[in-house]
């Protein structure tokens, strides 16, 4: 059943685009919660002294660390998405 059936249409096309401002904003929660996540994870991992300047060792850490955490992310969202579309045949 439509929950909107008692609106008129302006009501609903704003109801509709205010549904679209919050998963825009979810999503971009989201995001930013996975970047706190693997900076937290990484600085932890790579950083011994924080200085002024990042040494080459230290970078090359933080660039592989962030490339793995984003690689191993989208594998299981990608077998989620998988095991979902399975599920619903």
């Amino acid at each position: 059943m439509d929950s909107f059936h008692n609106y008129s249409a302006s009501e609903k096309a704003e109801a509709t685009e205010l549904q679209r401002m919050i998963a825009i904003e979810q999503q971009k929660a989201q995001f930013q919660a996975q970047v706190h996540t693997f900076t937290d994870v990484c600085w932890d991992k790579c950083v011994d002294t924080p200085g002024s300047k990042l040494d080459h060792r230290t970078e090359t850490c933080l660039v592989s660390c962030v490339e793995r955490f984003i690689d191993t992310t989208l594998t299981i969202t990608n077998r989620f998405t998988q095991m979902v579309q399975k599920g619903a045949h």
